[in-house]
């Protein structure tokens, strides 16, 4: 694994460092607008008084911190893949370069020393489980992984209950950031009740150093905090949207790893851009969170 010297000395002098994904970059965003935001995204962090760490593979090494002309390539290389967990591998071995999931980031990011990545939403268990059994690699690797991670809930193109009771059974605690409702991802609210609720990056770090000092289990602290109510996306837009992208979806016979991309694509497409802002919105907001807690000390 290549840190850049900016994390490297970071982490060996216990300053605050902050994970990115890059999927968002290479596969959620269109160009040029896509290499303009991971630089946003990466001063975000920077003004809060942390480090940023953008997480990618390149010709099969993976790297925590990524150069200028890094980011780039991650942003304009059509050949760039989408790698979760079991795909670090055999993108290692055969010089392959990809961005990656949540799952990847997370995984590399806590492997490097780093305690809190930023995201959007978080995969997880799809609509229709008993059919398809389709349920996000994030699940997994969260229950596994001591990292924070701060985003709007899980994609709400997914089942939202179910990916709360399964992370519930994989123990992965849930807190909501100034809510007792677990976000939306577009949305403010999903209408699930989340159990624990913190108001300031200050008691969510406290969350993360009991976690470490209590030695439970290591597996992730997901921090769900809402996007903000003027940004959010329309609610009886999006279910409507939604529902629409889902019988299309349907009549197309889209499945598998297709459906995620073809319903996000569908919401940005028949929102005219609307979905695509709230969850930029959404993001920017996770990664000014992020920054905050890390400087508070809960990445150490």
């Amino acid at each position: 694994m290549h840190l850049t010297d900016e994390v490297r000395d970071a982490l060996a002098d216990g300053r605050p460092v902050v994970a990115l994904e890059s999927t968002i970059i290479a596969h959620g965003l269109p160009r040029p607008r896509n290499l303009r935001v991971a630089g946003e995204l990466e001063d975000i962090v920077r003004a809060a008084g942390a480090v940023p760490a953008t997480v990618a593979v390149l010709d099969g090494t993976p790297h925590v911190g990524l150069g200028g002309g890094q980011l780039e390539r991650i942003a304009s290389d059509d050949t760039v893949r989408k790698l979760t967990v079991r795909d670090l591998a055999p993108a290692a071995a055969l010089g392959a370069s990809g961005a990656t999931t949540v799952a990847a980031t997370a995984f590399l990011a806590a492997r490097a020393g780093i305690g809190v990545f930023a995201t959007g939403g978080l995969g997880g268990v799809h609509r229709e489980w008993t059919q398809s059994q389709d349920e996000s690699a994030d699940l997994r690797v969260l229950a596994e992984t001591r990292i924070a991670v701060v985003c709007a809930g899980v994609k709400s193109i997914l089942d939202v209950p179910a990916t709360l009771q399964r992370l519930e059974t994989l123990g992965v605690t849930v807190l909501g950031y100034g809510t007792a409702e677990f976000p939306g991802f577009y949305l403010r609210t999903s209408g699930e009740p989340v159990e624990w609720t913190v108001r300031t990056p200050a008691e969510v770090a406290a969350v993360l150093r009991a976690q470490r000092e209590l030695d439970v289990p290591p597996s992730a602290v997901i921090v769900a905090n809402p996007v903000p109510a003027a940004e959010q996306l329309d609610p009886a837009v999006h279910d409507a949207v939604l529902s629409d992208a889902l019988r299309e979806a349907g009549r197309r016979g889209v499945s598998g790893q297709a459906i995620t991309p073809f319903l996000l694509g569908y919401l940005t497409e028949q929102t005219q851009g609307a979905s695509l802002e709230a969850n930029l919105a959404a993001v920017r907001g996770n990664v000014r969170l992020a920054a905050e807690i890390a400087v508070q000390g809960g990445g150490a």
